[in-house]
């Protein structure tokens, strides 16, 4: 199965059957741990050759699967990125040590000083400081849209960005956290490819698609040139381990994956085995979360002490964010926002009632995960940054796990007695 061509397999297929021949694991039915930090070589001449393949991409080894040390790559990477890239549709993959590690990657690639950067807000924070603070100390810049689906305002930041730099990267992260904000991927790609026309080179289009993973979202299908998904969530989804992934274009993977050699932040084996296993069965945990989201989010809804949800399921018909979704998402996901009256002290009290949903960041787990979005995930951010992405003191971003929904919805409402 490993070897033969994907296509006409449905995602949800290729994450259980793709990307592992038994033959390569002594007939065992699921990919083995090789627990290793380097190869032998069958001879030294061979060894000469996977070494020009692998760094200069000729020789007599070239396309054939040979490893030379676990920081360059190992069978359990392997078989991970043949199954990511298959379940998004694209010709190549490459795994980080997390997703973090998988954003960084691509700015250290394709981002020199002087160029810019554009993206949305709100936007995930260690993101939004690495494009922000951390990079512009390097003399890089950033420009910022807050409505990812009105063209006239995308345009005019990209202008914007423009004029501090040349624009090398436009990022999407749809929907965003924490609030689920939908950014349209098919408008992304039109203004690159408008950018390109205007200064000579065209910006890569790259999008985070962590909150909707593979089965709800396919950001490949809309032209976009890198797909990221911070593995450690869904992918993973049992909040125990770290992982980044990018999908795209062979060209723009094996640059990466060649950098990945030096930077050494790959995905190790034994974590590579956690995902390749959990890869398995989330299309049907999100499933499950999913409805359950639904019902939690009805419930927030109506409840006299909740201002606001941002529940993508919740768009009105007839707008433009509306249009959006129906076009380029299956499903709503089960993260999203909601929005206490009052603000941070009113949060806390919520937070600090709570019984069965766990006080934590991350998302995508079996567990409900609830955070006050502007104290944890988004604290280093200034108020009025967190504020054009719309999150408030009375912001708690929500991730929906397994749990029976009447008890989800029960443990809310006890605590929403004490706003």
């Amino acid at each position: 199965m490993s070897t033969k061509d994907p296509s006409g397999l449905r995602p949800e297929t290729l994450a259980v059957a793709y990307g592992y021949d038994p033959e390569l694991g002594m007939g065992s039915v699921k990919p083995p741990i090789f627990m290793t930090s380097t190869f032998v070589y069958p001879s030294a001449q061979h060894a000469k050759d996977v070494h020009e393949a692998y760094f200069k991409g000729t020789g007599p080894l070239v396309g054939e699967t040979n490893h030379i040390y676990s920081r360059l790559g190992h069978p359990g990477l392997d078989f991970l990125e043949k199954r990511l890239a298959a379940i998004d549709g694209a010709e190549e993959a490459v795994a980080f040590s997390s997703g973090m590690a998988a954003h960084s990657s691509i700015a250290l690639a394709y981002v020199r000083p002087g160029d810019s950067v554009l993206h949305g807000r709100p936007i995930y924070g260690g993101v939004d400081m690495l494009y922000n603070s951390i990079l512009p100390q390097y003399g890089t810049h950033a420009a910022t849209y807050t409505d990812g689906t009105d063209e006239e305002v995308v345009r005019a930041a990209a202008q914007e960005a423009m004029a501090k730099g040349p624009l090398k990267l436009i990022i999407a992260e749809t929907p965003a956290n924490p609030t689920a904000a939908i950014v349209d991927l098919d408008l992304m790609v039109r203004i690159a490819d408008e950018v390109g026309a205007q200064q000579g080179h065209r910006p890569l289009v790259v999008v985070d698609n962590t909150l909707l993973g593979p089965f709800a979202q396919r950001p490949i299908e809309h032209g976009v040139d890198l797909c990221l998904t911070s593995l450690t969530k869904y992918c993973g989804g049992h909040s125990d381990l770290l992982a980044g992934g990018i999908s795209g274009r062979k060209d723009l993977i094996d640059q990466l994956r060649l950098q990945r050699t030096t930077w050494g932040n790959h995905l190790d084996p034994y974590t590579s085995w956690l995902v390749l296993r959990s890869l398995e069965s989330v299309a049907v945990r999100m499933e499950r979360a999913m409805s359950n989201a639904v019902g939690v989010a009805e419930f927030l809804r109506d409840h006299p002490k909740v201002a606001g949800v941002t529940f993508l399921g919740f768009l009105p018909e007839g707008t433009r964010e509306r249009a959006v979704y129906d076009r380029q998402c299956k499903a709503a996901g089960s993260t999203f926002s909601f929005h206490v009256h009052g603000g941070e002290a009113e949060a806390f009290r919520m937070l600090d009632k709570l019984k069965l949903l766990k006080l934590a960041v991350s998302l995508g787990g079996s567990e409900t995960l609830i955070c006050h979005s502007a104290t944890t995930t988004h604290y280093a951010l200034e108020p009025e940054q967190r504020l054009a992405g719309g999150i408030t003191d009375g912001t708690m971003r929500l991730s929906v796990g397994l749990e029976h929904v009447d008890d989800l919805i029960a443990d809310l409402a006890q605590a929403l007695e004490a706003v």
